[in-house]
């Protein structure tokens, strides 16, 4: 479960770099790829995560965009013990795509696919006590997405090597959002 809460911000962060480079010299248009997102599916090679996987509920994210070109992610994420409100910062890697987080171990992440405006596939590893894990998740506007953006998840998870055992569609929540105070 922590593998999952501490992955989200840099897998969501990547979206932002795909972004940046579709639209060019024109800069970074956050009307696009700011504001919410909601974390539709996860595949992993995580222990921790195959364990509690037919636990996990569908997570949100929010994207803001910093002065500085830093990133700040808020999240909500259902857990059995109640709604858990997650805000980090994160910073870019100098590789395009990529970002970068030292919280709770060494994490990377980069935008495997994205239309960067309605779905994006981000690959995260993470290293911590020496071991790295793998995951891969699927972020979208809406709390759906169609049966062709899932396929191509599940399609893109195969290609990493992950089996249909270690992928999880999320069931949709009400019970924990960014909105609540």
């Amino acid at each position: 479960m922590r593998t999952v809460r501490l992955s989200l911000g840099l897998a969501l962060l990547c979206l932002l770099r795909a972004e940046a480079e579709n639209l060019g010299a024109a800069g970074l248009d956050t009307s696009k790829i700011a504001g919410k997102w909601h974390i539709i599916a996860l595949a992993s090679d995580s222990e921790g995560y195959l364990q509690k996987k037919d636990e996990l509920k569908m997570a949100m994210a929010s994207i803001a965009v910093l002065r500085e070109g830093d990133l700040k992610v808020s999240f909500a994420i259902p857990t059995p013990e109640g709604c858990k409100k997650r805000e980090s910062i994160y910073k870019e890697t100098g590789v395009p795509g990529e970002y970068y987080s030292s919280e709770g171990g060494k994490k990377t992440a980069r935008v495997v696919d994205t239309d960067g405006k309605t779905y994006a596939v981000i690959f995260v590893s993470r290293v911590k006590d020496g071991k790295t894990l793998h995951m891969l998740r699927l972020y979208s506007r809406t709390q759906q997405v169609s049966p062709k953006i899932t396929a191509l998840f599940k399609k893109l998870a195969r290609e990493k090597s992950f089996t249909d055992e270690m992928i999880t569609m999320l069931p949709s929540q009400e019970e924990c959002s960014l909105d609540e105070a």
